[in-house]
């Protein structure tokens, strides 16, 4: 498949600036993978499309304020984005300007960095000269939120944060939770819908834009993820009773996929790359709450691999028949995209919601 297949066209101002207020008051466009049928509503109602015994399943990992403006020794300015912690005193991160190894950064009286190799394009190992409680309570007070650069307004960690955040280590939110509030949270657990979450903590790879044509050689940048033994246990039961197990966004989705095994969970924690695009045969996950994505990039291609029904693997017939249906999947996330510009929703981080069913 090519890149281009997965383009379209957004205007600016559907771009979604600030999250909705309720958060609940969201758009919801429901998508029905057998009949090809697109339903327009809001999430406050998400609980008229779900059935009793269904389980969502969603990201608990929290923001940290990833973002942090530093000096060079000559005085020129430098920002970093912390990807992930390699050890208590180095982290991978994302440096945004011209830089070199063993270069020192110098980001307050008491916090610094050298550079001590360089990990791909775009990412660097740093040495901090401090770590645990201390080398948190600084980045809690000098770190900015890491919002994306398409939001032009100035945010925070209270509004591009899941209610339900526990764990930290995100570098951008997984906005598919956005949606969510108590109140909804509680009526939809008053109809028997079970709520589990999972941990991944989400880092630039998450949308890092696709270079290759081909889009079979794009490589993910790799993500810690995480499930719990208990979690396992409980979505292994709710799955050999034929309930439903839907993913609160393509993170949750992702995760599910990395640790099943013959569509059995197998808890731990590891780092995944996994790279879901059209063609993919999904092992856990039966339905899918996500947003509206970038043009070309890996979430859409996600979206496209699921929004048709599973096929069977095989040789020769039964390939040709995965491959024409992983376009058709294309094709109506594709339709359902231009049915949302028709309609004006809002799209990307801030904005509404995809119900695939």
């Amino acid at each position: 498949m090519h890149l281009k297949e997965f383009n379209y066209e957004l205007p600016k101002e559907l771009i979604a600036q600030k999250p909705c207020q309720p958060r609940d008051h969201s758009r919801l466009m429901i998508l029905n993978r057998e009949n090809k049928s697109i339903t327009h509503d809001y999430f406050y109602n998400l609980g008229k499309y779900l059935k009793p015994t269904d389980v969502l399943v969603a990201n608990d990992s929290r923001v940290i304020p990833a973002r942090i403006q530093g000096k060079k020794p000559t005085g020129g300015k430098i920002e970093i984005l912390l990807i992930r912690p390699i050890n208590a005193h180095q982290w991978e991160i994302m440096v945004k300007g011209k830089v070199n190894q063993d270069l020192k950064i110098i980001f307050s009286k008491n916090l610094n960095g050298i550079l001590e190799k360089k990990l791909s394009d775009q990412t660097w190992q740093i040495n901090f000269n401090l770590s645990g409680i201390l080398f948190d309570k600084t980045i809690n007070k000098l770190g900015q939120t890491p919002t994306p650069p398409y939001i032009k307004r100035s945010s925070n960690l209270k509004e591009y944060q899941t209610i339900y955040a526990n764990s930290p280590g995100s570098s951008a939110a997984p906005t598919a939770g956005f949606h969510f509030t108590k109140k909804l949270i509680n009526n939809l657990k008053k109809q028997k819908i079970s709520f589990e979450f999972v941990t991944l903590h989400v880092g630039p790879g998450t949308f890092l834009p696709v270079r290759e044509e081909n889009i079979e050689k794009h490589k993910m940048h790799a993500e810690w993820a995480e499930i719990s033994k208990k979690t396992a246990d409980t979505l292994n039961k709710a799955k050999n009773n034929q309930q439903r197990i839907i993913a609160v966004g393509t993170t949750s989705a992702r995760t599910l996929e990395t640790f099943s095994n013959k569509n059995k969970l197998q808890a731990g924690n590891k780092m995944t790359d996994i790279f879901i695009y059209p063609g993919y045969q999904f092992k856990f996950i039966d339905g899918l709450i996500t947003n509206f994505h970038i043009p070309e990039s890996t979430l859409l291609m996600l979206i496209s691999a699921f929004a048709n029904p599973r096929f069977a693997e095989g040789s020769g017939k039964a390939r040709a028949t995965a491959d024409k249906s992983a376009f058709a999947g294309r094709d109506f996330i594709l339709t359902a995209y231009q049915e949302a510009i028709k309609n004006k929703y809002r799209f990307y981080s801030f904005g509404d919601a995809m119900l695939i069913i």
